[in-house]
């Protein structure tokens, strides 16, 4: 088995005194963890060297292009070494833009390579691992970090600090890591969305989070300062404070609006609250469900979405698809 470690900088590849920063290389990483090579061919890439809250979508899309000439190039899985602050979006922008089937691993580390008890080698082992295991094919993007196997459209990270920070809250890892070996308990098909065009110019799109006593000033603004969508991250089940909802309900007649839950777990509500401001208002004037979604993995596919050329039809259509992702059997 060939696997190709390609690093974008993080926690993982930092060092330094007086403030880590990202400084390791791709070859760094896989010298210092000689394991690796007992378990495929690597061969390695330093991609960025960055936080990761300094990536962007468009170094994601191209960092697709050089995944899919490395597999081309006969690398059977893929592993991607990065900050933990956006693996989340990361692996689903990857999950979105890349057809599969190989196995392709995103992991990270909460603890740089200067603190005792340092997770990155631990994660990177687990990572190539999983990579190098035909189980993992055909799943789309996974995260592992902890020695769990995560899918991408689930995981989010819920700590600051904690090297089990990583959680799938709505359904759970989809396996473990254990003596090295890799199970995979609950298969997850690739996402129903269908691969999306890697994009060339990617629209900005806003992201805003309901808090009590917010109002609507912002939203009247956002088209005016060039955004192509809004995503809404609503309280509980998709609610918003009654006062914001015209102006959303307003400029979902021109741009798509998405509607998200902050709480980061559960699906979406359809049929249940019916005040207005609650989500059988929202979606019956024109803001479109993010089904399982969170805010952050709603703006990654609406921005894919837009950068493609779509259309608020063709939005909600895709949206629709992704709500109906399910695992295997």
């Amino acid at each position: 088995m060939k696997v190709a470690v390609l690093s974008l900088g993080g926690t993982i590849a930092s060092s330094g005194t007086g403030g880590v920063t990202p400084r390791l290389s791709a070859d760094d990483l896989v010298a210092a963890v000689p394991h690796l090579r007992d378990v495929a061919v690597l061969e390695t890439a330093t991609v960025r060297q960055v936080p990761s809250g300094d990536l962007t979508l468009t170094d994601v899309a191209e960092l697709a292009v050089e995944i899919g000439r490395r597999l081309a190039g006969g690398a059977d899985g893929i592993v991607i070494t990065q900050g933990t602050d956006t693996i989340e979006e990361t692996a689903f922008a990857l999950d979105l833009l890349l057809p599969g089937p190989q196995p392709v691993v995103v992991t990270g580390a909460m603890r740089n390579p200067t603190l005792p008890g340092a997770d990155g080698p631990a994660n990177l082992l687990a990572a190539v691992q999983v990579a190098a295991c035909p189980q993992a094919a055909r799943m789309g993007v996974l995260v592992v970090a902890n020695d769990e196997i995560h899918a991408a459209r689930f995981v989010r990270k819920t700590a600051t600090s904690s090297p089990a920070a990583f959680r799938s809250s709505s359904l759970g890892p989809v396996g473990w890591v254990v003596e090295g070996r890799p199970h995979i308990a609950l298969p997850v098909p690739p996402p129903a969305i269908g691969e999306l065009p890697v994009p060339g110019t990617i629209p900005p799109v806003a992201l805003l989070t309901s808090a009590i006593g917010d109002d609507a000033r912002l939203v009247p603004e956002l088209e005016r300062l060039g955004y192509g969508g809004l995503v809404v991250a609503g309280f509980g089940g998709g609610h918003v404070p009654g006062a914001v909802a015209p102006a959303l309900t307003d400029l979902a007649t021109r741009l798509p609006v998405v509607l998200a839950s902050r709480t980061g777990s559960g699906e979406l509500l359809r049929e249940t609250y019916g005040f207005p401001g609650a989500e059988r208002d929202l979606l019956a004037h024109g803001l479109i469900s993010a089904g399982f979604l969170d805010g952050p993995k709603a703006r990654v596919l609406l921005s894919l979405l837009l950068a493609g050329g779509a259309d608020i039809g063709r939005v909600r259509e895709a949206f629709g698809r992704a709500a109906r992702t399910r695992p295997s059997p």
